[in-house]
């Protein structure tokens, strides 16, 4: 598999693990990568798993009920460094009772990635939030951005 689709994987990938509300999976996603949006920046496997856990509101069937829309992936990839960087957009969605679908925060992300052996890596997610909806449903403190 090419290098680009393996990062692009890593970027869709995040996208699944929040969707399904596997914290845990993003934890271990993020494992070694910084996350930076609106709580400030979070490192580590723990850290990050809990900050999702307390911001992300999750439904009896184990979801936040939303999908991340991921789209416009740009990558620059250094291989010799085994280094690389990418920039996406991303619009949530979410439909639950009193809220019909609808788009909720679309923003971008700027990633960091390094190779360990064969395996690539994030090394750094960063969230910048452009267009904000009603994530009263999604978010336990709506306020924080």
């Amino acid at each position: 598999m090419s290098t680009h689709r393996l990062l692009e994987n890593l970027i869709y990938r995040y996208a699944d693990l929040v969707d399904r509300g596997d914290f845990a999976g993003l934890g271990e996603l993020l494992a070694d990568a910084a996350f930076v949006g609106g709580q400030g920046e979070v490192k580590g496997r723990r850290a990050i798993e809990e900050m999702f856990a307390r911001m992300v509101i999750v439904y009896a069937d184990g979801t936040p009920k939303t999908k991340h829309v991921t789209t416009n992936v740009i990558l620059e990839v250094d291989e010799e460094a085994g280094t690389a960087r990418a920039q996406s957009y991303v619009t949530v969605l979410q439909a639950v009772e009193g809220l019909s679908l609808q788009p909720i925060v679309a923003g971008r992300y700027e990633d960091q990635f390094f190779r360990r052996g064969a395996e690539w890596r994030f090394a750094e997610r960063r969230f910048h939030l452009d267009l904000l909806g009603d994530v009263r449903r999604h978010l336990r403190r709506p306020d924080v951005r």
